[in-house]
């Protein structure tokens, strides 16, 4: 890998019942490894697919890094696609075949912007494959994205048990 090139892993996660996501990106560039993460309340995993490619170029930008050929590796067809259905999507007014908005238009518009900025190159990566380079950074990102949701759902479930009422003073009394 040269000095200059500039790989970015991506992947979100959402557990649907209770709408936490997380999105999770590794920059590699200069030889050198940038984790980038977040987690979201009452969303999708498109939009955290689409977060990840999005604050990653955001990171490149905002440190002046964002130069020559991104390659970013993604396993959601949903934004690997995106690059081709951009102009049927603009020609289409970002509507539906039955008139409405589509879903996520505010994060497809700033991935689009970004695209027609920057010279993007998404690489479609098979998800939960087992060996290789980018396969290890697909895994890596995928287990952090998936670990974030899990912890933030945790902890959703202490903070719902110690606010119900009586019960952290019964635990309290036990504990003492």
């Amino acid at each position: 890998m040269s000095p200059d090139k500039i790989l970015v892993y991506t992947d979100g996660s959402c557990n649907t019942k209770l709408q936490i996501g997380a999105w999770a990106a590794i920059v590699i560039i200069a030889f050198q490894k940038v984790i980038l993460k977040d987690v979201m309340l009452e969303t999708t995993h498109n939009r955290m697919e689409l977060l990840a490619v999005i604050k990653a170029i955001d990171y490149l930008e905002s440190n002046n890094l964002a130069k020559g050929v991104i390659q970013i590796y993604s396993d959601s067809q949903y934004v690997i696609n995106l690059l081709q259905r951009k102009e049927k999507l603009k020609q289409k007014g970002f509507l539906t075949n039955k008139g409405s908005t589509i879903p996520n238009l505010d994060l497809i518009k700033k991935l689009i912007n970004q695209m027609e900025t920057h010279t993007l190159d998404f690489i479609k990566v098979k998800a939960h494959q087992k060996q290789g380079e980018t396969i290890n950074y697909n895994r890596e990102v995928d287990k952090l994205a998936r670990k974030i949701v899990r912890e933030r759902v945790n902890n959703s479930k202490k903070i719902t048990e110690v606010t119900k009422p009586f019960k952290c003073l019964t635990s309290l009394k036990r504990n003492e």
